[in-house]
C-alpha cells in the first residue's frame, strides 16, 4: 500500500492524490463515511487510475460546520486558513466570526483576506470592522484579485509557501476569482474533477485540493461559498474560549455558573457596556447559545 491525500469528494466518490502527484479515483472498504478533503490515507492501487482506501491516518485537525442534525467536514490536516471577505456585497460579521471560532478550536492560524480592496468608498466603510479583527489579533491581507491579479499573486505567494491552506468565504466575496488568479487552470481542473466525481454529471458544490503551480509552493483547499455556518458541534465552553475577547474575562464573573446573559456581576456584560467587548460579537455569543440550546445531539456536547 502507498499513502495519498484526499483531493476531492462528492457523495461516496473520492479522488486521491499520491505523493508523486498522480490523481486516482477511489472507493472505500466498509463504511468510512467521514473521510474529508486533506485526509491522509493508505490506498491499494487497482490499475487503470483506480484505488481502494484501506485506512485513514490520524488527523492533525479538522474544520467542520454543523446544524442540529448533522456535521459536515470541510477539510483536514491544515496549516492555516484564510477567510475571504469583501466590501461589496458587504460581508457578514456573523458568518466571519463563526468561522474564526471554529478555526481557533482547532488551533489553526487564520487570516482575513480582504478582497476587492480597490473599491474605495465601500472599502472605507468596512474599515472599523476590519480594525476590530486586527485588534483581536487576526492577520489581515488586502488584495484585489479581479483588478490586480499580479499584485494578488505577489502578496499571497510568500504567505501560502509550503503550507496547506483552506480558503473559506460566504458567497459573493470573489473567492473563485482569487482561486483562478492563483491557479490559472483551476476552472479546467475543477471540470475534470467534477466529471471524475459525478460520473459525467457536472457539479461545482464540492471541496477540492489544488497543488499551487511553480514557482509557488504549497496547496490550497477551496471550499464552496456558504450562507450558513452552524457550530452546534461545539460546547459553550469551547465557543467562549475561542473568542479572544472572552479569554481575559472568563472567571471574573460574580457567579461561577454565569451564563453571561441576565446575571448581575457578569464581567462580559460589563465589558460590553463600557465598550471593551464589541456589541455585535456579544450578540453572536447569545445567538449561538440559543441555537445550541435546543435539539442538538448529546454526543456533540463535548
Amino acid at each position: 500500500m502507498i499513502e495519498a491525500t484526499v483531493e476531492a469528494r462528492h457523495g461516496h466518490r473520492l479522488l486521491v492524490l499520491t505523493d508523486d502527484l498522480r490523481s486516482l479515483a477511489a472507493v472505500t472498504r466498509g463504511r468510512k463515511s467521514d473521510i474529508t478533503v486533506g485526509d491522509r490515507v493508505r490506498i491499494e492501487e487497482l490499475g487503470a487510475g483506480q484505488a481502494v482506501i484501506e485506512e485513514v491516518l490520524p488527523r492533525r485537525n479538522r474544520i467542520q460546520r454543523s446544524d442540529a442534525w448533522r456535521a459536515k467536514s470541510l477539510a483536514a490536516n491544515l496549516d492555516q486558513a484564510a477567510v475571504v471577505i469583501a466590501p461589496s456585497p458587504p460581508f457578514s460579521d456573523d458568518l466571519l466570526s463563526r468561522v474564526l471560532i471554529e478555526a481557533r478550536t482547532q488551533d489553526l492560524p487564520v487570516a482575513l483576506l480582504v478582497n476587492k480592496s480597490d473599491l474605495g468608498p465601500q472599502r472605507a466603510a468596512i474599515e472599523p470592522r476590519i480594525a476590530l479583527y486586527r485588534s483581536l489579533g487576526y492577520e489581515v491581507l488586502e488584495c484585489s484579485a479581479g483588478a490586480d491579479p499580479e499584485g494578488t499573486v505577489a502578496l499571497m505567494t510568500p504567505w501560502l509557501a509550503g503550507k496547506t491552506t483552506l480558503l473559506l468565504g460566504q458567497s459573493g466575496m470573489g473567492k473563485s476569482t482569487l482561486v483562478n488568479c492563483l491557479i490559472p487552470d483551476a476552472n479546467l481542473r475543477t471540470q475534470e474533477i467534477s466529471i471524475a466525481l459525478a460520473s459525467g454529471r457536472h457539479t461545482t458544490t464540492f471541496t477540492r485540493l489544488f497543488q499551487l503551480p511553480a514557482p509557488m509552493t504549497g496547496r490550497i483547499i477551496d471550499s464552496p461559498g456558504f450562507q450558513t455556518f452552524g457550530l452546534e458541534h461545539l460546547s459553550e465552553s469551547q465557543r467562549l474560549h475561542a473568542m479572544p475577547e472572552c479569554q481575559a474575562l472568563l472567571g471574573q464573573c460574580r457567579f461561577h455558573s454565569c451564563t453571561h446573559r441576565e446575571e448581575p456581576g457578569c464581567a462580559i456584560k460589563a465589558a460590553v457596556q463600557d465598550g471593551r467587548f464589541d456589541a455585535r460579537r456579544y450578540s453572536l455569543l447569545l445567538k449561538l447559545h440559543e441555537e445550541t440550546r435546543v435539539n442538538a445531539p448529546a454526543s456533540w456536547r463535548r
